[in-house]
């Protein structure tokens, strides 16, 4: 482990003391119903990355396969008490590198997430790359605002929450998936567009090969 990912998996060892609280209210306030949401779009075998204290658990369908995975091994024992009944395998790891083969997974859900993770990009990356053609990624996130006054105090924020946590505000996940040529199936943002949620799936090479001779 790097020097960097040790330091975040310090720091998300310590917030997980606090983080079910603080996700609560965020929830109920900002988010919404946006966990339930995300989960009901997985099928099949199904990785979260950044599954954190398992907050998502109860809103998984039946018979999907499970698998969790996050940088914090103290958030992962609260997941794992979370877990009890349920079939769910979960992992400690990085999101930058993740320790699946390529087009294994149905389904990647990953619910705000990608605002912490140090290197947003490569996490994207590492999700599409584990998911099978026709597969599903699904992603919550805050997200740079659509309102300019919004976004000044976004970029306000940032001077503090980037330092101390690694926190952004200002990241857009969308125009990651958008690079990777993966099919926008569902976006919706609301909260003065504070919140995004987005369904891709991950074209075959077959396919995308054949619209480029089309066009």
């Amino acid at each position: 482990m790097s020097d960097r990912s040790a330091r975040w998996q310090q720091y998300w060892d310590r917030k997980s003391a606090t983080y079910d609280a603080e996700m609560g209210f965020l929830d109920r306030k900002l988010f919404g119903d946006s966990r339930r949401w995300a989960c009901s779009q997985a099928t099949g075998e199904v990785l979260e990355v950044a599954i954190g204290t398992g907050l998502n658990l109860p809103h998984y369908p039946a018979g999907v396969r499970l698998t969790g995975l996050d940088l914090s091994e103290r958030m992962l024992s609260l997941a794992r008490q979370r877990a009890q009944g349920l079939d769910v395998t979960l992992r400690q790891g990085t999101a930058h590198a993740l320790p699946f083969g390529d087009n294994e997974f149905d389904t990647v859900v990953c619910t705000l997430g990608l605002c912490a993770i140090p290197d947003h990009e490569k996490a994207v990356s590492e999700m599409i790359r584990v998911l099978k053609p026709g597969g599903r990624l699904v992603l919550v996130d805050h997200v740079e605002s659509s309102s300019r006054i919004a976004r000044g105090l976004q970029w306000l924020l940032e001077r503090v929450t980037i330092p101390m946590a690694g926190e952004h505000f200002l990241r857009r996940p969308l125009h990651l998936v958008q690079a990777h040529q993966m099919q926008i199936e569902q976006r919706q943002r609301f909260k003065l567009g504070l919140v995004e949620r987005l369904v891709a799936r991950k074209v075959s090479a077959t396919t995308t090969r054949a619209a480029r001779v089309v066009r």
